[in-house]
């Protein structure tokens, strides 16, 4: 774990939710930015596609173990970072939000997806996934571009850097 001199040193983890292990092209180009970003801020980071690297695909019930893996993974991190492009977005990253939430997991929302899916004005996408961020200034919690996430403006630096 490496963080920058900007920022303190955190022993806090986060899994890292996103659909882009499944592609070869965005597994090189955009999973590793989102991780050294997230590292140089101090966190650990918990991406599940280099996580589960040691499970055998050839071997009946990988599947299930890759699950149990991402399951166990969400419930022992301190927060999710989940990457919610698409429409709709990803649907594994959507259970995996869904259960940081209900276990009252810190959240942040990393879209950068012009396209909206979603019945509310407000927010761009289905409402429930907005019930893990705080009801005023959700927006510190949501992001938009790589840069941002790094911003001490926002709700992830001041979370990494409180007790």
């Amino acid at each position: 774990m490496t963080a920058t001199s900007e920022y303190a040193m955190t022993s806090k983890t986060i899994y890292l939710a996103s659909p882009y292990g499944f592609s070869n092209q965005w597994k090189e180009m955009l999973l590793p930015k989102f991780v050294s970003t997230l590292n140089g801020l101090g966190a650990e980071v918990w991406e599940p596609f280099s996580r589960n690297g040691q499970v055998n695909f050839s071997k009946p019930g990988w599947a299930h173990k890759v699950a149990i893996s991402d399951l166990n993974d969400v419930k022992q991190a301190d927060a999710i970072f989940a990457v919610v492009n698409g429409t709709p977005p990803d649907e594994g990253v959507m259970i995996e939000l869904g259960i940081a939430i209900a276990l009252d997991k810190p959240t942040f929302l990393f879209r950068d997806d012009f396209r909206r899916c979603s019945d509310s004005e407000e927010y761009p996408l289905n409402l429930m996934i907005f019930s893990g961020l705080p009801a005023s200034n959700w927006q510190d919690y949501f992001y938009t571009s790589l840069s941002e996430i790094s911003s001490p403006k926002k709700a992830l630096v001041r979370w990494l850097q409180s007790k």
